[in-house]
């Protein structure tokens, strides 16, 4: 019972993220709603949404800042982090769509072998190498359609893209010590109100223009899903790992693109080419083989990637 209780968190949590892509999507191609504006209100409700969340289930949410050893990480965790993913996703939204940035998110494992591989000054093991060349090869599909010398997407899009990636890496490998000693939710609950208020800071969003745009129903209703929908999501991926291995977990959140996929097709009409659609699955493929070959129960030396949700 429990195991399907954790399969059954990760698919509606992977769906749920997944359609939060094309949802914002809409929002800035319908709506004179800038990039750091969305976000700022995004992290910084989803963060105190989160964390009240912690706070009703008894838990201490300020225990972390008691010792002020764990302060300097967690606000590193927050801009370079937090922020790092979230505004490099959706700025590759912006640039390209929802199913492009999603998938460019799933290059994050091929990044982590590379740091790994350079770290430990070995090569990584063959099945690793298959891997990042598969994965590697349905982006290269994915971009250029089969033609090499024909980029389907812009410049700004691969930059934003590359970027997501990278970003998450970092969002993966760097927080493991802060989150194992406060929790996975309070590090995520504190990193995302931070983020907010330090872009909300840089980019000053009390003297935007941009706020009256939020008086449209549409609009108010879409962003309050989008936070309201991706928080529930990230609860629910995180919660699913109690239940359910690693492996599975990283397996199952493929259906985060799919989802974006499938929206995109109907919602907007964005349908892949025979060779762009083959380049993706290959791209989801190789990452649960990455998955697959490095379970830790069969090879207990090995690095485990990490999950695929931003």
């Amino acid at each position: 019972m429990n195991r399907l209780k954790g399969i059954s968190m990760i698919l509606i949590g992977a769906m749920m993220w997944g359609a939060t892509g094309p949802l914002m999507e809409w929002i800035m191609n319908n709506y004179a709603i800038t990039v750091p504006f969305l976000i700022t209100i995004r992290l910084s409700v989803a963060g105190l949404l989160l964390l009240l969340f912690l706070k009703l289930k008894g838990v201490h949410i300020t225990a972390v800042f008691r010792n002020k050893y764990w302060i300097r990480p967690l606000l590193i965790f927050s801009i370079l982090g937090m922020l790092g993913v979230q505004y490099s996703f959706v700025a590759a939204i912006e640039a390209s769509n929802a199913v492009v940035a999603t998938l460019m998110q799933f290059l994050a494992p091929v990044y982590i072998i590379v740091f790994v591989s350079i770290t430990h000054k070995k090569m990584p093991p063959v099945y690793q190498i298959i891997g990042m060349l598969g994965t590697l090869a349905g982006l290269f599909l994915l971009l250029t359609n089969g033609k090499p010398d024909q980029l389907i997407i812009s410049g700004e899009a691969v930059f934003w893209g590359i970027l997501v990636g990278l970003a998450f890496t970092f969002y993966t490998l760097y927080p493991a010590r802060l989150m194992q000693e406060w929790g996975v939710l309070v590090v995520v609950g504190w990193s995302m109100l931070f983020a907010g208020i330090f872009l909300g800071l840089v980019n000053p969003i009390f003297l935007s223009d941009e706020w009256p745009i939020l008086a449209e129903p549409a609009v108010a209703v879409s962003i309050l899903a989008i936070i309201v929908i991706g928080t529930a999501a990230f609860v629910l991926f995180l919660s699913s790992m109690r239940y359910i291995t690693a492996v599975e977990t990283s397996i199952l959140s493929s259906l985060e693109p799919l989802t974006a996929m499938v929206i995109s097709m109907f919602w907007f009409g964005q349908v892949l080419t025979k060779i762009q659609l083959f380049g993706a699955l290959a791209m989801l493929v190789f990452v649960a083989w990455l998955s697959l070959a490095g379970n830790p129960k069969k090879e207990k030396k090995q690095v485990d990637l990490p999950q695929t949700m931003e």
